[in-house]
């Protein structure tokens, strides 16, 4: 997944200013404790981060 579309899926499902938090304030347990942006930096595809995020936050399957 390009990074380009991970962002617009975030703010597609979250909207932009709840979606931005997330990504920067949220630690996701299944990243090893690392927030999405930390482990986008570290080299994680964007679509890992996005399905950790789908995960925690109970997004519907059909959405990942």
């Amino acid at each position: 997944m390009r990074l380009t579309q991970f962002q617009e899926l975030l703010v597609e499902e979250f909207g932009r200013m709840r979606g931005d938090s997330i990504l920067v304030d949220h630690v996701i347990t299944g990243l090893n404790g690392m927030t999405g942006a930390e482990a986008i930096e570290a080299g994680v595809d964007p679509r890992d981060v996005w399905r950790a995020l789908c995960s925690e936050f109970d997004v519907p399957k059909s959405r990942w």
